[in-house]
């Protein structure tokens, strides 16, 4: 009572002597309680101190700092001390700018912040009336203004979120990249593997949501051997009297709008099952093809998953990085027409840190959950910083860049892949290269590759962006592969490198092909996807690209510049003997 009754700087009078006197203070700063929410009470440790621990801050040094907890738990909970950001799932916390979860107080503002104006005319006549002179309109003004008002659609108070939401919702890019490595990696068995093991519970529908343009580098095979492997025990347990709960296992294809639209459907869906049945998800309850920038197929999976999960079932939304979960759930939202928090979305791996309970978009008691984006190291994506990684991302529809080549001839993705045409069993083969837009590619003699490497890696073929950049992603390797065709028409192998792309590969008869990438990526020998090629061919050299005429520009730049200083050398020696001829004369 005596704390509460004085001012500030009473009180700190009072606590000067206690602050000099020697004190082990080792209890951190609590860090998970902003004062701006006021609808989370503050609690003491009694056992410790009678005085709350903030009071310290100011008066009395720790003897050992300690850093702050950090976990990815999110607000699975209900109830949770912690206070998490709605964009991401990372604990908030406001004492410390270097920490992640990091958030800084919106400053209050005037009812009368970015009030709407009324910008219709009071009346129509080119002069002001004497009735309005004499005040006789402004009764009908102002119910038309109160009008206005009424109609307006009310505000909606925008949630805090932390700082790194907020750079990536208005600048596209993490405020602080060094706090990234602080954050703990995400463990899915240990919080979503342990509560999909549980026998008893509430009914658990898995989404694993893939990138339809890097399926086989996003395809989360872990989970999906464990899902399959928790299906097969409850099942064999349920059969036998005990209590199962089996989980419901859903894959979701997202970004098909960046698939080309001439790709059939039944095609499509015949091709992901076969690919996730290899890839360890023998136990598929369904499987739905979705565009969540474009609405496509969203209405369908919203009435299957709701099915599937009933009115007090767990449904979790389960990736890579960058596959677009939290995109997914927005448009889920949307499609439902609930009030959900706008999660961040980002071209940036790596966007949700926590997991995050979504409220508001499933009906009855029903919960879904968006989970930090699992890490795929196989994926050369994972090892591009942000201006390279721009560059592999893919915005727009995929469209082919085909070349007609034989033995002998290379093929360059950028300076992340290379595909070397050693042997034929005919005259020639054609290769067609599906990966971004703004990657060049170049096609020329297998006998100059060094010479692209020295000269052109970083430069010219970009990612990676730099010439320092080739050594720090890798060692170069090659890999062989023995494959076969039996159409000219269409691509019927594809050789993918995750994260980046894939060369389809067209031809009657057999091929041996080397393929060159960095050490630890992903390469992988599938059944062609796409198999359609552009019925213009690319030509030898380097494609049309605004990287390559930027290192065009600097090269020949580079190039005069040398040239003008030999000639401005030449120059000078020229001049020397004619300086000391006049000296010796003068002499």
């Amino acid at each position: 009572m005596l704390i509460r009754s004085l001012s500030p700087s009473k009180l700190k009078k009072l606590l000067l002597p206690l602050s000099l006197s020697p004190c082990t203070h080792t209890a951190p700063i609590p860090n998970s309680l902003p004062p701006i929410l006021d609808r989370i009470p503050y609690t003491q440790n009694p056992a410790k101190t009678l005085i709350p621990h903030f009071l310290f801050r100011n008066f009395c040094t720790p003897s050992k700092i300690q850093s702050l907890p950090l976990s990815r738990d999110g607000n699975f909970e209900e109830v949770t001390s912690n206070v998490i950001c709605p964009g991401c799932g990372v604990t908030m916390q406001d004492s410390a700018p270097k920490q992640p979860g990091h958030f800084i107080k919106p400053s209050i503002k005037s009812p009368n912040y970015r009030e709407r104006i009324n910008k219709n005319p009071i009346a129509d006549e080119p002069e002001i009336s004497v009735s309005l002179k004499r005040g006789l309109l402004n009764e009908v003004v102002e119910c038309e203004n109160q009008e206005n008002l009424e109609n307006t659609v009310e505000k909606i108070e925008k949630p805090v979120v932390c700082a790194r939401c907020h750079s990536l919702r208005h600048y596209g890019k993490v405020k602080d990249p060094s706090v990234e490595n602080l954050l703990p990696d995400f463990d899915f068995d240990h919080t979503v593997g342990r509560r999909l093991m549980s026998s008893s519970g509430a009914r658990a529908v898995v989404l694993m949501v893939v990138d339809a343009s890097d399926f086989d580098g996003s395809f989360p095979r872990k989970v999906a051997r464990l899902v399959s492997r928790i299906i097969e025990e409850n099942s064999r347990a349920w059969k036998e009297g005990k209590s199962g709960n089996v989980p419901r296992m859903v894959l979701v294809v997202t970004k098909i709008d960046l698939l080309p639209s001439s790709l059939s459907p039944t095609r499509l869906e015949h091709w992901v099952r076969t690919r996730a049945r290899e890839g360890g998800a023998v136990k598929l309850t369904s499987v739905h093809m979705v565009s969540a920038v474009r609405d496509w197929g969203v209405k369908n999976l919203v009435d299957d998953v709701v099915g599937l999960a009933g009115p007090r079932g767990h449904i979790w939304a389960v990736g890579a990085q960058n596959a677009g979960k939290s995109t997914l759930i927005n448009a889920i939202g949307k499609c439902f027409g609930g009030k959900v928090t706008h999660l961040t979305e980002a071209p940036v791996p790596g966007t949700t840190l926590g997991i995050l309970r979504v409220e508001g978009v499933l009906p009855g008691n029903a919960k879904l959950f968006d989970t930090p984006g699992l890490l795929h190291p196989h994926q050369i994506s994972t090892r591009l910083n942000r201006d390279e990684q721009k560059l592999v991302h893919i915005s727009k529809e995929l469209r082919p860049r085909t070349y007609r080549i034989k033995v002998g001839h290379s093929v360059h993705i950028g300076g992340l892949m290379r595909l070397d045409v050693e042997e034929l069993s005919v005259d020639s083969v054609y290769v067609t290269v599906w990966a971004s837009p703004l990657i060049p590619l170049h096609m020329g003699r297998t006998e100059n590759v060094s010479t692209m490497l020295e000269e052109h890696f970083g430069r010219q073929l970009q990612p990676p962006i730099g010439e320092g950049r080739v050594e720090e992603l890798g060692k170069w390797l090659k890999r062989e592969f023995h494959v076969s065709g039996n159409s000219w028409d269409s691509s019927s192998v594809d050789i993918a490198a995750s994260g980046l792309g894939w060369f389809a590969i067209g031809l009657k008869g057999e091929a041996k092909l080397g393929v060159w990438t960095y050490d630890g990526v992903d390469v992988i020998v599938r059944n062609g996807l796409l198999p359609n090629r552009s019925y213009n061919f690319e030509v030898a050299g380097f494609t049309v690209s605004e990287i390559v005429s930027k290192a065009d520009r600097s090269s020949n730049k580079q190039r005069h510049n040398e040239k003008k200083r030999k000639l401005n050398d030449s120059a000078e020696k020229i001049a020397e003997p004619s300086t000391i001829d006049v000296a010796s004369t003068t002499c």
